[in-house]
């Protein structure tokens, strides 16, 4: 495998992911400052992720028509140029724009980059290809809030957007220098109906859901724009069946693999997604903890995570994509139920393992079941099988963290309490549940199901040879 591709590339995933948790750290700092409120601001976030869920889906079109190197280098480009405009921000509503303007970019990133990996790397060696590419990505929420804690603390707060100029100049060169060149494709003519039906779906299910999750707004709008969203959905559906070039191929879902790939991503990511969101609550509310102490331990995810990509590869080839994510899903769901057992008295040492090892499973997931939606589609499918995961992972993640606010707020109206330990035991409880149910999913795929990805039965048949990451 040719390492030196998905380095580069990785160059855009962490400049997204720690942009990411360095505005989380310095919310109430950008509030003060511009004029308005922490949970106000909260709407960039959203914007963010608005801007995401309306472009991602013709992310495949634009790298088929212009060259996924280009759009790629021309991305973080787009992602620089909203970096700086939320630096020079002076109001809500210029901000929120500026956060969509990086949506735009982002994207267009994330999406691209792992469509430049698969289209440029051997199936054999794609695992190990998505594990390294997710490395860097990964530091990104190891040191985003301690350094936007400490650029918001000693300098300000514009500086956390205009770091990520050196970074993306750096991605740009880098890419244009020695990635390869795939040239454009012939593409089919662009779906308007469909794009639009597919912008008001996710948009309309991913603003809904961030809205319900992230109280800037009343709650009813949330719900409306989710059930907005949910029926643009269903029409989006009716329209892909006859439209002779759909923007995103429902017909993949006719794969097996394929289908269990993103149904049983999304569920797992439903019932993780919403820990990022639990932990910290917890910690603070329940624990009465600082925003640095409470950092601290859930920096023990991060770590887990980390690990884990050095020995993925090694792990799929000896037991095979079936036992891994069937695995996976069991005991992360058991370490999330786990969770709401923590009380004040619990010892740090204990909470950090269970972190640490809940991070380590949750990583070796997501790099089995990203690698999983490739394993049985042509290369010629290889772009609309991105968009609908990239578009897939969104809506999900989303949904997750809804849901642990939602089951938070239910124990509460419910029990007429204030949201506290035993609020926190129901939420964890429930998002346990639903992270074992891709089990269940996985467990009826054939034991060799992404063979030609994992080696698994390449390394059954060839015991006696040399192996090779």
């Amino acid at each position: 495998m040719n390492r030196t591709t998905p380095l580069i590339l990785a160059v855009a995933l962490f400049m997204e992911n720690m942009d990411s948790t360095v505005i989380a750290t310095s919310l109430p700092a950008i509030a003060t400052d511009i004029g308005t409120s922490p949970i106000a601001l909260k709407l960039a976030l959203t914007a963010y992720l608005v801007s995401l869920a309306i472009f991602i889906p013709i992310s495949a079109w634009m790298a088929d028509r212009f060259g996924a190197k280009l759009v790629f280098r021309v991305a973080i480009g787009v992602f620089m140029l909203g970096s700086i405009a939320c630096a020079i921000s002076g109001s809500l509503g210029e901000f929120v724009l500026a956060r969509f303007l990086q949506g735009m970019g982002g994207s267009m990133m994330t999406p691209v980059a792992r469509l430049v990996l698969v289209r440029t790397t051997e199936k054999s060696g794609l695992v190990a290809a998505m594990a390294t590419l997710t490395i860097p990505a990964l530091v990104g929420p190891l040191i985003g809030p301690p350094v936007g804690g400490f650029i918001t603390t000693f300098f300000a707060w514009h500086w956390i957007f205009l770091i990520n100029i050196p970074i993306g100049a750096i991605g740009i060169w880098l890419s244009g220098r020695f990635l390869p060149e795939i040239p454009p494709e012939a593409t089919r003519p662009i779906d308007v109906p469909g794009f639009f039906l597919s912008a008001i779906a996710a948009s309309g299910v991913v603003f809904g859901l961030s809205v319900v999750s992230l109280p800037a707004l009343p709650p009813i709008i949330g719900a409306v724009t989710i059930v907005i969203g949910l029926a643009a959905g269903l029409l989006y559906v009716r329209h892909a069946r006859t439209a002779p070039y759909p923007l995103l191929e429902l017909k993949l879902f006719s794969n097996p693999v394929f289908r269990t790939a993103i149904f049983g991503g999304s569920l797992f990511r439903v019932g993780v997604g919403a820990s990022p969101f639990l932990l910290p609550l917890l910690f603070q509310l329940g624990f009465g903890l600082s925003p640095f102490q409470s950092g601290m331990i859930t920096f023990a995810t991060a770590a887990g995570a980390l690990s884990m990509k050095f020995v993925a590869p090694r792990i799929l080839r000896t037991v095979g994509f079936r036992t891994v994510l069937v695995i996976a899903s069991v005991v992360s769901a058991g370490l999330m139920a786990a969770n709401a057992l923590f009380t004040p008295q619990t010892p740090y040492l204990v909470i950090l393992a269970v972190l640490f090892l809940a991070g380590f499973l949750r990583s070796l997931f997501f790099t089995s079941s990203n690698a999983l939606v490739f394993a049985d589609i042509e290369a010629a499918q290889s772009g609309q099988a991105t968009a609908i995961s990239a578009v897939a992972q969104q809506t999900s993640v989303a949904l997750g963290v809804a849901v642990g606010g939602g089951a938070l707020e239910i124990w509460s109206l419910g029990t007429g309490q204030a949201i506290g330990g035993a609020g926190f035991t129901f939420a964890f409880l429930t998002v346990g549940m639903i992270a074992l149910l891709p089990a269940f999913m996985y467990a009826r795929m054939a034991p060799d199901a992404g063979k030609a990805i994992s080696g698994h039965r390449l390394s059954q048949n060839t015991a006696d040879e040399p192996q090779q990451l």
